[in-house]
């Protein structure tokens, strides 16, 4: 008979309680696809007396999961705990040094760590796989090592959090300002205990520097990553892009330029007819585009037990069938490391401004944009009073940096009231 593949779990919460009902409602049709029987042998987190509504009690219990990681009866550590450091890292790398392969769910831990964990791991002759640790069911990271290896990746854009996504929607199918959908979202349970990570572009823009790695062949680099969260989109801005036929999204986009990496995390305007413009709730999407292939568009569910769990359960069974990948998709000695570009690439710009209702504003506006080398493809004033005049502006194609300058000048004059909003339009 094959021996068995034989899981240590650190982490009960929800993907590891996913992980565990798994294994026990299908444990046949495991072993028929993977070629050998899958079980767990041990599991460990915070509290063992919790009730997790799964018969726990044939697993060896840890309460320590670099113990767990350490255990000669396991073959297989899956991480689930979450954390870029602490307890997750330091298991990670004792499940390493012990011999162990590792399957993990920790987006932030791999963005951070991800090119020293995959070196020790390769050094040991032993894998990281972490199949869930982007965009929850959807199989991106198999698409781009496996399906797409043979393909120059040209661009990766994509919808990679789903209670951002949830927000907007809402926003706008309900006509509510984003506090109080916020404020909803929040008492749902969809964001994180620091709502930060969602709705500030955080845990999506872990996700896009993983996908970039494995993309351009770079080595991972969050901090690199431009990051601008959803909690300046107003609904004025999400009803004056309807208007126009566009969506606004929390949207990652990877692409190599003659400047360099660029990768940001922002809202942007998508064409309502789009893939991406069509996208609604809680649900992921990512756009793959390959020299050879043209465009690859996967949709699903980004989070929650069973996709999450699923994912985690793909890469345990790729390990079972003997499946050996790189971390990255190729060695992480031959990762590069790449100058990180600025938003090089031009585009049109949406931005909405309040102008101050004094002749002329709108002339000094229209001038200071001329001198960044920045034109005007339409304008529209909307909602005036005695005080204030709120103006839209769509621009041409132009680069963040010439924006920026005109938005400086605009903050050097008297007529411009506050803050100007500018949201990228991207083509998909």
């Amino acid at each position: 008979m094959t021996n068995p593949l034989r899981l240590g779990i650190a982490g009960l919460g929800t993907v590891g309680i996913g992980v565990v009902k798994i294994v026990q409602t299908h444990a046949d049709l495991l072993a028929t696809r993977a070629g050998r029987p899958i079980e767990i042998v041990a599991i460990s987190a915070r509290s063992r007396s919790k009730d997790r509504g799964v018969d726990l009690t044939g697993y060896a219990w840890e309460d320590d999961p670099v113990t767990l990681a350490k255990r000669d009866d396991i073959d297989v550590f899956i991480e689930v705990m979450g954390g870029d450091s602490g307890p997750a890292k330091a298991s990670t790398e004792a499940a390493i040094a012990s011999g162990k392969d590792v399957v993990s769910a920790n987006k932030a831990l791999l963005a951070l760590h991800g090119q020293a964990l995959a070196q020790a791991a390769e050094d040991a002759g032993r894998v990281i796989r972490f199949e869930a640790a982007v965009a929850g069911g959807i199989p991106v990271v198999k698409s781009l090592t496996e399906g797409l290896a043979a393909n120059v990746i040209t661009r990766v854009i994509g919808v990679m959090n789903g209670s951002c996504n949830y927000i907007l929607t809402r926003m706008e199918d309900a006509g509510l300002p984003y506090q109080d959908v916020f404020d909803e979202a929040n008492a749902l349970g969809y964001l994180e205990a620091d709502p930060e990570l969602d709705v500030g572009g955080i845990d999506a823009a872990h996700k896009l520097a993983l996908l970039s790695s494995i993309a351009f062949g770079t080595r991972v680099d969050f901090p690199a990553v431009e990051l601008e969260g959803i909690g300046s989109v107003s609904i004025e801005d999400i009803r004056q892009a309807a208007d126009m036929g566009y969506k606004i999204k929390l949207l990652g986009v990877a692409q190599m330029t003659g400047r360099g990496l660029e990768q940001r995390m922002s809202p942007c305007l998508v064409p309502e007819t789009s893939p991406l413009g069509q996208l609604q709730g809680g649900t992921n999407m990512v756009v793959l585009e390959g020299d050879a292939v043209g465009q690859i568009v996967l949709r699903g569910a980004g989070a929650g037990e069973g996709p999450t769990a699923s994912a985690v359960m793909a890469d345990v069974i790729d390990i079972a069938r003997g499946t050996r990948l790189s971390t990255f998709g190729q060695p992480a000695s031959t990762l590069r490391k790449v100058r990180a570009a600025q938003a090089s690439v031009a585009a049109p710009y949406y931005v909405r401004m309040e102008l101050v209702d004094k002749p002329g504003a709108l002339s000094k506006v229209a001038a200071i944009l001329a001198d960044a080398g920045v034109s005007i493809d339409r304008m529209r004033q909307y909602g005036h009073d005695d005080t204030a005049a709120p103006v839209l502006i769509v621009t041409h194609k132009t680069t963040r940096t010439a924006l920026d300058a005109a938005i400086e000048g605009f903050a050097r004059t008297d007529v411009v009231s506050g803050p100007p909003v500018a949201i990228r339009i991207e083509a998909e």
